[in-house]
């Protein structure tokens, strides 16, 4: 019960800090924003929950199908996983929170192929954003003819590099692990799931994608923002690319994202304060209402019988 209880007030903390007490953020200027623009009628406010709704329907969808190959769970019980596992996200580096929280519903014969599985359905939405980032990025870069430091960028893909060599080795030596598993512990389980699961996987995580990605386009229009939506998806693709390759807390997604989104954005003389209230927006709906939710199965946790 203390560690439930510390779960959810830390997670509830880190986000009354982020809206409240960060000067980064301003929340008494991001609702003196709205309440000036009033942008949100019933009928917006309506469509973009359903969104939200949407979003994380096809997230826990997605969970379902993956824990499937291990044990057949409901789809509640994946519901309270995943939003469990978002809470318990919040306040832990690279959202290792979640892998612990999901681990804890299963017993100790399934943890490590869960922990396997939860990174699986974490790399194909990584996979969807790279894709489409990179693409975006690079029509980006040459449309507004961005300076390039091209120094770091050769710096930085000469360590990328470094990094692949020495995991090549380390795969052969099984000495590199990710979550607990070595290289190749993880494509010995990839090359086990179907087919039908792994295309599942993606396709979920491609749906996810475009829905939050519509939504914050839909933000634009909301505030005015007169924009064609390929060229807002261009720039809406490089924020959550830039964005996803920073190591992070979840918690400080806000405050990433708000600086990229602005910088981005710059370019299309779109206000700050406008892309601010965006971020701010988006990171309510789909992370802080389902993260209370998520507290609430935090706190009802009981401990699967032991086998």
């Amino acid at each position: 019960m203390l560690i439930k209880l510390s779960i959810v007030v830390s997670a509830g903390y880190f986000i009354y800090s982020k809206l409240l007490l960060n000067e980064n953020l301003l929340f008494s200027t991001y609702i003196a924003f709205l309440i000036e623009n009033d942008p949100f009628s019933l009928k917006n406010v309506l469509f973009l929950v359903f969104l939200t709704l949407f979003n994380w329907f096809f997230e826990i969808l997605k969970w379902q199908k993956l824990v499937q190959i291990v044990q057949k769970i409901s789809f509640k019980d994946s519901l309270e996983q995943s939003l469990g596992g978002l809470t318990a996200s919040l306040v832990t580096p690279n959202r290792i929170g979640d892998y612990g929280a999901k681990v804890m519903y299963y017993t100790n014969r399934f943890k490590g192929k869960i922990v396997l599985l939860n990174l699986v359905g974490n790399i194909s939405q990584m996979t969807i954003t790279t894709v489409f980032g990179v693409i975006g990025l690079t029509i980006f870069v040459n449309f507004y003819q961005v300076d390039i430091n091209y120094y770091r960028v050769t710096r930085f893909v000469f360590i990328l590099l470094i990094i692949a060599i020495l995991s090549f080795f380390g795969v052969k030596h099984r000495r590199f692990k990710v979550k607990g598993h070595s290289y190749v512990d993880l494509i010995d389980f990839i090359k086990s799931i179907t087919i039908n699961v792994k295309a599942k996987t993606l396709v979920f995580s491609l749906i996810r994608y475009l829905i939050f990605s519509f939504q914050f386009y839909f933000f634009l229009s909301v505030f005015g923002v007169a924009i064609d939506y390929l060229d807002a998806m261009v720039v809406i693709t490089s924020m959550y690319f830039l964005a996803s390759i920073i190591p992070s807390i979840s918690i400080f997604d806000v405050v990433i994202k708000g600086s990229v989104a602005v910088f981005l954005f710059s370019f299309l003389k779109i206000n700050e304060l406008t892309i601010l209230t965006i971020i701010t927006s988006m990171w309510l709906l789909n992370f802080v209402i389902p993260s209370v939710f998520g507290g609430y199965y935090i706190l009802n946790f009981r401990l699967p019988n032991a086998e």
